[in-house]
């Protein structure tokens, strides 16, 4: 999905009671000159800017409502700037379809109350009508969040800022087109994924690709344009001295192939697996994804193996956020050091390599058919995240949350992405919690802490968020 289609539609309206503009004559050009200053922000934050204008009773109101009902909006803000009543703003909530955020945003942080008049108080009094409109949305049944601040005040604006990112959540799954290819790990009940269930709860489509669809694109691929890709990996990777040649052409084949794949089926992201036996075609073909795959992830169509539908999702969520996303299991507890130790020898986000990230041949894949290249590199040390789709008996998703350090200490050096996350308490009780809370044996791993960020979004998506 590009960027443009990743920008979520923000519909803004502002709004107070006109009763007080006769009275109060320099009152409206004031707030509507605050209501230009948020519809400049909101913008600033990568957003398209649907405008309503002001209102001032409940028959603008319906003008602005249906405005925005047609508008296709992923979030409504509504701008508090004095008081208001209910009416005004039911309709747009109610009409919209789309999650509302009500915003309150005072002039300055404080009052010069020792010189302040009506006219001048009554643009301080946003937060006024805020429990009333949030008694009435809850009465309608319309969920709704809210941000009081002021107009200058950064610490709000990175409250709304984050619920611009997560209604681009909302919209990249909504639209998006993720392809499923090949079979289920045999054996592997956690990572069944109902596909209805996927729709259900995210929107978008699912699309049921063979090995096949892949196979007839890479028989298509010439030998200049397996040069090419073999120089974008050259380029990308540090070549450790045990890559074969072949293999290595032969992942840069398989990646071109790929490319073929999701530009045809315009897919945002991938899951796949395939067993295959005896060295034929879709044994190989299994076996040379990890190159084409990372290359995918890092431009931001993220590709996870052993057919990981939720956790491409997962990593899909953290690449619009800016957090990277690569796909992570557990690989060992260090009860020494105090520190979780994880990983995966599949496809990765290089974004949140701590180096240049490294091609090593593989004799065999753990548990997998085939051999041949796979990536390698430590995550980059700081604060990540981990982001899991859980599912409960009765097939309700829930996003899965812990927030870690990246931490130094060994790693091992056998083609797997590596990270030792310090979680500041014994591995073995996080370890005992992380797994009892309806996470699978997968997720995405993002770098930086996105708790909060992860909360917007489960709350524009209509999903239980578990904290870990």
């Amino acid at each position: 999905m590009t960027n443009g289609r990743r920008r979520p539609r923000v519909g803004l309206v502002a709004g107070g009671l006109g009763a007080y503009w006769d009275q109060f004559p320099d009152l409206l050009p004031t707030l509507q000159r605050s209501a230009a200053y948020v519809s400049e922000r909101i913008a600033s934050f990568d957003a398209e800017i649907v405008d309503a204008g002001f209102i001032s009773d409940a028959q603008e109101g319906a003008v602005a409502a249906e405005k925005l009902r047609t508008a296709g909006c992923d979030l409504i803000v509504g701008f508090l700037t004095t008081y208001l009543t209910a009416t005004m703003l039911l309709p747009v909530a109610q009409r919209s379809g789309a999650p509302v955020l009500l915003i309150n945003l005072q002039p300055t942080e404080s009052m010069d109350h020792a010189n302040v008049d009506t006219g001048q108080w009554l643009a301080y009094c946003g937060a006024c009508p805020l429990p009333e409109l949030a008694n009435t949305f809850q009465r309608a049944g319309v969920e709704f969040r809210s941000v009081s601040g002021y107009l200058r005040d950064e610490r709000a604006w990175a409250k709304i800022e984050r619920w611009v990112r997560a209604a681009a959540v909302r919209k990249v799954l909504r639209h998006g087109r993720h392809g499923l290819m090949g079979h289920l790990y045999p054996g592997m009940y956690d990572v069944s994924t109902d596909l209805t269930m996927v729709s259900a709860h995210f929107g978008g489509h699912i699309e049921v690709l063979e090995f096949d669809d892949l196979r007839v694109r890479v028989e298509r691929v010439s030998d200049a344009e397996v040069a090419a890709k073999v120089a974008e990996a050259e380029s990308v990777f540090e070549l450790d001295s045990s890559v074969n040649r072949s293999d290595l052409e032969w992942g840069a084949k398989v990646a071109v192939g790929l490319d073929r794949l999701v530009a045809d089926f315009e897919l945002d992201s991938l899951a796949y697996y395939h067993r295959g036996l005896g060295g034929e075609i879709h044994e190989r073909l299994g076996a040379g994804m990890i190159l084409g795959a990372s290359l995918l992830t890092a431009r931001g169509v993220p590709a996870a193996g052993e057919f990981e539908l939720r956790t491409s999702i997962a990593m899909l969520i953290f690449d619009v956020l800016g957090a990277g996303g690569s796909f992570t299991e557990l690989q060992a507890l260090d009860f020494a050091r105090g520190h979780v130790e994880m990983g995966h020898d599949g496809p990765a986000h290089l974004s949140i390599s701590s180096k240049r990230p490294l091609l090593r041949g593989l004799g065999v894949y753990h548990g997998k058919r085939g051999w041949g290249v796979s990536v390698e590199f430590d995550v980059a040390h700081g604060p990540v995240t981990l982001l899991g789709v859980g599912q409960d008996r009765h097939g309700r998703y829930s996003l899965i949350v812990s927030e870690g350090e990246v931490v130094d200490g060994p790693l091992m050096r056998i083609g797997n992405t590596t990270s030792r996350v310090d979680f500041g308490r014994d591995p073995g009780e996080w370890t005992d919690e992380w797994s009892a809370s309806g996470v699978a044996h997968h997720w995405a791993l993002g770098i930086g802490h996105r708790a909060s960020e992860l909360r917007a979004v489960a709350s524009l998506l209509g999903l239980p968020m578990v904290t870990v």
